[in-house]
């Protein structure tokens, strides 16, 4: 039963990924006034926030394919589905640092909670070893 709880788990977690992609391209504002990913230390100067918006969608939506792929591995035991939520978790967080605006406020309109849920993923994942699968 946990095991099913947390590929759904994994599975959501991904599709929340699809809510910043549209907040990206300004398709909707997930809270009023939010912003993201305006102001990206590492690319608004340089790429500008059009191009930014544009990267920050793209990336979402990859990471959203990557983790929803590997929640539905776990299901049907792929021998892969570890490696794609730990590679989808290390993306979405780095990801997430590189758009991050830079600032301390309103970190969870920025990613921050995401990122947590990330660091627990591959808490679980990397460091408990769990779930085993048997082939």
């Amino acid at each position: 039963m946990l095991k099913f709880i947390f590929g759904v788990f994994v599975i959501l977690h991904g599709l929340v990924h699809l809510l910043y992609f549209g907040q990206s391209q300004r398709f909707f504002e997930l809270q009023p006034g939010m912003n993201w990913p305006g102001g990206s230390w590492a690319f608004s100067r340089v790429l500008g926030e059009g191009a930014v918006r544009s990267l920050a969608g793209i990336l979402c939506v990859l990471i959203a394919v990557a983790l929803v792929t590997g929640g539905i591995g776990l299901f049907a035991k792929w021998e892969l589905w570890r490696s794609i939520v730990i590679g989808g978790a290390v993306f979405s967080t780095v990801a997430y640092l590189l758009l991050w605006n830079g600032k301390i406020q309103a970190l969870d309109n920025q990613g921050f909670i995401g990122i947590l849920i990330n660091l627990a993923i591959l808490a679980v994942l990397l460091i408990l070893k769990w779930p085993k699968l048997e082939f």
